[in-house]
């Protein structure tokens, strides 16, 4: 279960910004969005809106690229260059380190990381856990010193290990976990249940509806799971069948230069890929439906219908596993009422008995008006005076010194402006009023 995240000094975001999960005291509305585990209360799910150019992206990738670093430090190469991204429009931040903060709740005990890093090095890290009593360090790493506390679960011998194994590039978590010390590898199986998606990219998509075919193909049990999430949807097929075929270049963009599309598929046409098929049920002649079906391919389904395949893995697996699903554009290529589905899923605890949690940007304001938000699950992104990124909660939010109200029109409000968080434009209509030559205008 997911509690805050911070990150600072990473791309558009200069200040430590800050994305909670906590629940605000002073919202009563729609008690069941909030989920337990032991003595500690989170939120269900989190929405970014902000303008194009906001750094709502940027804050999801911070979470992403957190996510990667524990996954593939401990494999660098001690020359190896961290993913460094520095704010770059304040000099003074050109050479901070970027700072990293999750907390997490596993087996019912507090977790506190935090990793700070620049180009070259691991400059600082930390790990916290909570239990009953005060907040007790595990490991703390400062100036390329690692002191390890008796509290980190583990054998000593292999701590100690770890300790001359991690390199200066890379982490010191990630060290134990690939020499099996218990605790971090505890730690990891949390982090293996967190998904992230990019709704907008097109190659990202491919890859995410390969997933969703890999876990169909290879898995009944989850098959079934992938099943009950699009049928949820209503999308009008009433089952899907996938089969292996040769990569024959079908995924590739049709405006693609063809000798560009020939080159790709001559590197790829060993390999394999999967066809997905849908079935549509047939109708007599008077409108009947009958107990015959048909099939085509996915392709010549809707961009929505896509989408929702391409996500069904990521969802599926999510909702009926537990852990935290991470997307981008949530909305991308998906009829608004499809986006209000999926998170509804998320919001509903008959179809979301594992407390899955789920954060995601969104242009769409249909779910501020169609699903049961709470205002502190809703987050404004855009950038100050000087053009970095932050991040502020509705719940927080006074207009004219008053609280919002529980029954506050807000995408009214978020589209009159009121909220801040959308896009500032110019008057199109004298930009692009055309010239008239007065000279000729009796011609």
């Amino acid at each position: 279960m997911l509690i805050e995240f911070k990150v600072s000094n990473y791309r558009s975001i200069a200040e430590e910004q800050i994305i909670s999960f906590v629940p605000a005291s002073n919202q009563k509305n729609y008690p069941d969005n909030i989920i337990t585990s032991g003595k500690y209360k989170s939120l269900n799910a989190i929405a970014l809106y902000g303008a194009n150019a906001s750094g709502k992206s940027n804050i999801l990738k911070a979470m992403d690229l957190l996510h990667n670093l524990l996954a593939t430090s401990a494999q660098l190469n001690s020359t190896a260059k961290l993913p460094y991204e520095p704010f770059l429009l304040k000099e003074s931040y050109k050479n901070k380190p970027t700072k990293l903060e999750i907390t997490f709740i596993l087996n019912e005990s507090r977790y506190r990381y935090i990793v700070e890093y620049n180009r070259t090095n691991i400059l600082a890290e930390y790990l916290y856990r909570k239990n009953l009593g005060r907040e007790v360090v595990l490991f703390e790493r400062e100036n390329g010193v690692i002191e390890v506390s008796k509290a980190f679960k583990g054998s000593k011998k292999i701590i100690d290990a770890a300790i001359e194994a991690t390199k200066d590039n890379s982490l010191f978590l990630s060290t134990c976990d690939m020499l099996n010390v218990s605790e971090a590898k505890e730690f990891f199986k949390w982090f293996h249940s967190v998904a992230f998606v990019d709704g907008a990219n097109y190659l990202n998509g491919i890859k995410e509806g390969f997933v969703s075919a890999y876990a169909w193909d290879e898995n009944p049990v989850f098959r079934e799971k992938i099943k009950q999430y699009l049928l949820l949807l209503n999308l009008g097929f009433v089952d899907l069948d996938i089969k292996k075929i040769n990569y024959d270049g079908r995924e590739i963009p049709k405006e693609m230069p063809e000798n560009i599309r020939n080159t790709i598929v001559d590197t790829l046409k060993d390999n394999q890929t999967y066809e997905v098929l849908v079935k549509h049920h047939t109708y007599d002649e008077i409108n009947n439906k009958t107990d015959k079906t048909i099939s085509w391919e996915l392709d010549n389904e809707s961009q929505g219908t896509q989408r929702a395949f391409q996500l069904s893995a990521y969802v599926g697996n999510i909702l009926f596993e537990g852990g935290i699903l991470i997307i981008d554009e949530i909305e991308a290529k998906m009829h608004p009422i499809m986006t209000i589905n999926t998170l509804n899923l998320f919001l509903n605890k008959e179809t979301n008995p594992k407390n899955a949690q789920i954060i995601f940007t969104t242009h769409d304001t249909n779910l501020l008006t169609y699903t049961d938000l709470r205002r502190d699950q809703i987050n404004f992104v855009e950038k100050n005076q000087w053009e970095a990124t932050e991040v502020y909660s509705l719940s927080d939010f006074k207009y004219f010194n008053e609280k919002e109200r529980i029954d506050t029109d807000k995408e009214k409000r978020y589209m009159e402006g009121r909220y801040g968080a959308i896009p500032i434009l110019s008057d199109f209509s004298k930009k692009f009023k055309p010239e008239i030559d007065k000279q000729n205008i009796n011609k």
